[in-house]
């Protein structure tokens, strides 16, 4: 499955619901939340021992986010990333 995280910040109700092998990718104002010392990131360093994690990186620019401020492991992806990642995906949940 294909998550696209839009909210922020992230509930860690919606962390709970991903499973092993699913992909996450957060968007727009979510990026908010996956910095270094942010709140969740000790979720997410767990999520990443069995998922992948992207971030859209016009979202970080946007921002003014640089990569070195994101918690370790999260792949940045660019639109062309993020297409490829739902035609592939055969169910895409959307949280906002």
């Amino acid at each position: 499955m294909l998550h696209l995280i839009f909210q922020s910040p992230i509930e860690t109700a919606i962390l709970e619901r991903i499973d092993s092998g699913d992909v996450v990718v957060f968007l727009e104002n979510a990026v908010l939340s996956i910095l270094q010392n942010s709140v969740i990131s000790g979720t997410l360093t767990r999520l990443l021992g069995s998922n992948r994690l992207c971030v859209l990186s016009d979202d970080i620019t946007v921002r003014g986010i640089a990569p070195n401020e994101l918690a370790k492991g999260l792949e940045i992806i660019d639109y062309a990333g993020l297409v490829e990642l739902t035609v592939k995906s055969r169910i895409i949940q959307s949280w906002t």
